[in-house]
């Protein structure tokens, strides 16, 4: 009996290391390569695995592209919290802004998988193809969500309704310009991340400095 379930234990250890290693491997090739040019065949040379294994774990290419997803957003919003613990430093919008969007930049850097393949599954007809347009659109969500709390908490001084109006403003300018950012040091890698998010943060603050002072100057009217 003993041995049936040291057998079982250890055959669960091996199906878990086995799909997280499918799961390495299909981030990367997909980011390289696309959701279309990512075969079967090609993980299976990747990962030493059969064919048969990428079915059993995903049953499905589109359900192996969906857990992909799923765990690249998990670990890349973990990283982001973990890496913007403790809240901004700084006094003004200005600088408060520059800290969240530097570290943001660094966890870019840090998973550039997850982000590559996002936008090229948002710029292509994979994602009909893969009936992901639902899990897409939930990322976009949920870095629409974030860059709109780090706006609120950049402006809090203002109070905590100007601070949401200017976070709510700015949130979608803001994810474009990383967006920008990012597909421009895959093209130039020689121009770094943090100079790009340090110029975001002066454009987003001075947008969000003068967006307040109108909220300000219509709330003493």
């Amino acid at each position: 009996m003993l041995q049936r379930v040291d057998g079982e234990k250890n055959g669960n250890r091996r199906g878990r290391r086995s799909r997280e290693e499918i799961l390495d491997v299909a981030s990367r090739i997909m980011a390289e390569r696309g959701y279309a040019a990512t075969s079967l065949s090609v993980l299976s040379r990747e990962t030493g695995l059969p064919k048969s294994a990428v079915y059993h774990h995903f049953e499905s290419k589109a359900g192996l592209l969906s857990a992909v997803m799923a765990r690249g957003a998990y670990e890349f919003y973990a990283a982001m919290r973990e890496a913007q613990a403790g809240g901004p430093s700084g006094e003004t919008p200005r600088e408060r802004l520059t800290w969240y969007l530097l570290r943001t930049g660094e966890v870019f850097l840090a998973r550039p998988e997850f982000l590559r393949l996002h936008l090229l599954l948002l710029m292509s007809a994979e994602v009909a193809e893969a009936e992901m347009d639902a899990m897409i659109e939930q990322v976009r969500r949920d870095g629409r969500a974030h860059m709109n709390t780090m706006i609120a908490a950049s402006f809090a001084p203002e109070g905590p309704a100007i601070a949401q109006a200017v976070a709510d403003e700015l949130d979608y300018f803001g994810i474009a310009g990383f967006d920008g950012a990012f597909i421009g040091m895959q093209a130039d890698p020689g121009r770094g991340i943090a100079h790009q998010m340090t110029l975001l943060a002066e454009a987003m603050a001075a947008l969000g400095e003068a967006r307040a002072a109108e909220l300000r100057a219509a709330a003493q009217a």
